[in-house]
């Protein structure tokens, strides 16, 4: 079976997959919000979209008054009250900070899209800049056999320089560039609390066929231990 037809073949039943995931972080992140009094909640990385999986778990949130979003796409969803159409990686003025902090920032596969580890930790920053109380980021896990971006197995286990060739070789020209598609691990995390001196946090695994198919990462700006 060729490239192209094995990725047209598996795509149904990935699309079928990450939609299960969500269904299954959205579970266990609405039973960590249940008593925590979020009144707002701030959604980094929205997407303009009708696909079943697009803002899956800022759609299902239970029990929150208002959502608003930070996004580099012009966002129409009506669910969405306030909006920024900016990236996440950029400076943020005091009055924009003000129109769009929240109890609670969620950021759901987003992360690996940003480009560079120095991108992803700026992101990381301003996350908690901009959260009130608590923040959720959400993402692949890269350990794991499949690579549902790609749709293809076990080579992003190489060195990414050398997972970048083979994309592009294969005729992938998007993926194989950094700025669209840079997967981490719990080890890059860890990494990047550790630079920016930020402790008050975990990570959650999500499995998938007995592997680890996605991370949450759940941070408190209280002082009660997460």
């Amino acid at each position: 079976m060729s490239i192209k037809k094995y990725r047209n073949s598996f795509f149904d039943y990935s699309e079928n997959i990450s939609l299960k995931k969500r269904e299954e972080m959205t579970k266990l992140i609405n039973n960590f919000i249940k008593y925590k009094k979020i009144n707002d909640v701030l959604d980094v990385g929205t997407i303009n979209n009708n696909e079943p999986t697009a803002n899956y778990i800022s759609k299902n949130l239970k029990n929150i008054k208002k959502i608003n979003s930070l996004s580099i796409q012009d966002i129409n969803d009506k669910l969405f009250k306030k909006k920024i159409k900016k990236s996440i990686c950029e400076k943020f003025s005091e009055k924009e900070k003000k129109k769009i902090e929240a109890d609670l920032v969620i950021s759901t596969a987003t992360i690996e899209h940003v480009g560079s580890f120095r991108n992803q930790k700026k992101m990381i920053e301003n996350i908690i800049k901009l959260s009130k109380k608590f923040f959720i980021i959400t993402t692949p896990n890269r350990l794991h056999p499949i690579e549902f971006h790609t749709k293809l197995p076990l080579i992003h286990f190489f060195k990414k320089s050398l997972h970048r060739k083979i994309l592009l070789i294969l005729g992938d020209s998007f993926f194989s560039k950094e700025k669209n598609l840079n997967l981490l691990t719990r080890n890059n995390f860890i990494k990047i609390f550790k630079q920016i001196n930020f402790h008050n946090y975990k990570i959650i695994d999500i499995r998938l066929m007995f592997f680890k198919s996605n991370l949450i990462i759940i941070g408190s700006k209280l002082k009660k231990k997460i």
